[in-house]
């Protein structure tokens, strides 16, 4: 990635990202460089729609506008998982009655108002009688009465249509099917030749979920390549959340299918409860779906969403992600504008720094950690401008994010790949740059690249967090600070 100043786009003036979905609506390379003018991070491809000629066309334009802003931008690739669907009908759709029987099978002929084709044998002989099925997102309810190896005998608590090929979820018992399908696989396999940066997760049920993908997007000689994002949205992820958080690089908050297999009222308490574990082991957290859902064809938000916009943003959470808003909506450019001016107005509130920090993060009995949360501690106490953090694999910006300070962190890092991860992470603002050697380069170089990006000016106070000797990984060991002053702006260093 080209090494020069970011003055076309200086920082966002917020520590939230946003992580906006690319689609039909956006894919031109024009309204993607006006999505990221507006306030846009990182962009999500979603691997369920679209086809891989036209995922490298969108990645092409992104990586072209990191280019043309000489700003790193994280590219995050969503898995589409393994969906559980029906089967097809007679006439494309029937109706369920409500309160009336209606059993799934292995019959593979069109359905009707009384069966349909459930082409997923191994959920045969696995349910339990009073077990739920949910069809449609949630729309159709069954309840089993009855199940073997050939039937699913289920009463319609909820009736409805029920058409060719809809969803199924099944919320009290952990399928035994792999978390990732051949389709998965194929597109894993072009994320990586793509150089994503992180890779979203679907459906995740068990750490082993994300044992097998990390394997997987390993590289040939069994390097790491890319991050891993597992997305919470089965109640059986929730149960064994401590442990996927603990394999995973960073967590998403899938409000859509857990709000589907949850009771509504469930999601919110949940949600907070996921980004605070999250938060404590300070892996990035992400809050997703439909959360500007009526701007898709609505030039402005309700006031409903906006709210739960400002609440997301309130819990400390690392990002805030547009879905169909920016991929299919009316209005893709407004909706990141309206998202960029909630998160701005809410970090302005003189009370958000204490809301972010109702949660205690307490320091692990480490040299990092301790350095990372004195960082906060002066931010607390002197007028400090920014945190200038120098690291090689991001591990020391992600303890310093974990405090949430109250002034942004500047990271410089030699790797375009950390930089580019950093995209979604809380406060961070990535810049690449060479290596240093030396203290006195290290001083000089902070100072330099605080003025030239806008974290300061002559007479601001600029801290600086690094590990001596350079460039060894985990080695974070100094804390200095310095005063900035208008001589040291060097326009050719860097």
């Amino acid at each position: 990635m080209q090494k020069s100043d970011t003055r076309k786009v200086g920082p966002r003036g917020r520590k939230v990202k946003i992580l906006a979905t690319t689609g039909p609506a956006t894919r031109d390379p024009d309204m993607l460089r006006r999505l990221f003018r507006a306030g846009v991070d990182a962009f999500r491809v979603n691997m369920s729609h679209g086809d891989h000629a036209t995922h490298a066309d969108t990645i092409k334009a992104i990586r072209a506008l990191e280019k043309e802003f000489a700003r790193p931008i994280a590219i995050f690739c969503d898995l589409q998982g393994p969906k559980l669907r029906v089967g097809t009908f007679k006439d494309g759709k029937a109706v369920i009655r409500h309160s009336g029987h209606f059993t799934l099978d292995r019959n593979p002929e069109p359905g009707d108002e009384t069966r349909c084709y459930l082409p997923h044998p191994e959920l045969f002989g696995l349910l339990d009688k009073g077990q739920r099925l949910l069809i449609n997102d949630g729309k159709i309810r069954l309840r089993v009465i009855r199940a073997d190896e050939n039937e699913i005998l289920c009463s319609a608590e909820v009736g409805g249509v029920i058409s060719d090929r809809k969803g199924v979820n099944v919320p009290d018992a952990e399928v035994p099917i792999p978390a990732l399908t051949e389709k998965d696989r194929r597109d894993l396999t072009f994320a990586m030749e793509q150089g994503a940066d992180w890779i979203g997760l679907s459906f995740v049920q068990r750490p082993e979920d994300i044992a097998e993908a990390r394997k997987l997007m390993a590289g040939p000689n069994g390097e790491r390549r890319g991050a891993l994002c597992a997305k919470i949205e089965k109640p059986m992820a929730v149960r064994r959340l401590d442990e996927i958080i603990e394999l995973a690089d960073g967590i998403m908050v899938a409000r859509g299918d857990l709000g589907v297999e949850l009771e509504p009222q469930e999601v919110p308490p949940l949600q907070k409860m996921i980004v605070n574990k999250a938060r404590t082991a300070g892996k990035p957290v992400i809050v997703a779906t439909q959360m500007l859902e009526s701007m898709i064809e609505n030039p402005a938000p309700t006031r409903a969403e906006v709210s739960d916009v400002a609440n997301a943003v309130y819990d400390g959470a690392d990002a805030v992600m547009l879905s169909a808003e920016t991929a299919a909506g009316e209005w893709p450019e407004e909706a990141v504008t309206i998202m960029h001016r909630i998160a701005k107005q809410v970090e302005e509130d003189e009370a958000y720094i204490g809301r972010v920090r109702f949660l205690e993060t307490p320091a692990e009995p480490t040299t990092a950690d301790a350095l990372s949360h004195a960082c906060m501690t002066i931010a607390d106490t002197v007028p400090i401008s920014a945190i200038t953090v120098f690291t090689g694999s991001g591990s020391t910006a992600r303890r310093v994010a974990r405090e949430r300070p109250g002034v942004p962190m500047l990271v410089l890092t030699p790797s375009t790949r950390t930089a580019r991860r950093m995209a979604l992470l809380w406060g961070a603002h990535a810049v690449v740059t060479k290596d240093i050697g030396s203290f006195e380069e290290m001083i000089a170089k902070g100072k330099r690249m605080a003025l030239r990006h806008g974290f300061g000016t002559a007479g601001s106070k600029l801290i600086a967090l690094a590990g001596v000797p350079f460039g060894t990984p985990g080695s974070t060991n100094l804390l200095h600070v310095v005063t900035l002053s208008g001589d040291e702006l060097d326009k050719h260093g860097g």
